[in-house]
């Protein structure tokens, strides 16, 4: 019982800390950001899949596949965003032909 309190407690303080940590960053920022961590969403999602290996009971194979999904999510969308970040520094072909009519 002491044991998932403790997990309670360590979950919600992360949280709050995480909160905290990025809410001080400024805008410009969060899609750098989002694209430099795209390793730790990788290491999250193999943390899941882990947890879900290892679970014994139906409550943790579920929190363990529902894990696994935002984690697979998670490490999408971060990868996503930083391919639309990326376009927008490649030069645009629509422009180029556009000026050229």
């Amino acid at each position: 019982m002491i044991e998932g309190l403790a997990a309670i407690y360590i979950f919600m303080l992360a949280g709050f800390t995480g909160y905290e940590i990025i809410s001080k960053v400024p805008v410009i920022l969060h899609t750098p950001l989002m694209s430099g961590s795209n390793f730790v969403h990788g290491i999250v999602l193999v943390g899941a899949m882990v947890a879900l290996g290892i679970a014994e009971t139906t409550a943790q194979q579920v929190i363990g596949f529902i894990a696994v999904l935002l984690g697979a999510g998670n490490a999408v969308g971060g990868y996503v965003v930083t391919e639309r970040m990326l376009e927008m520094f490649r030069p645009s072909d629509k422009k180029a032909k556009g000026e050229d009519s």
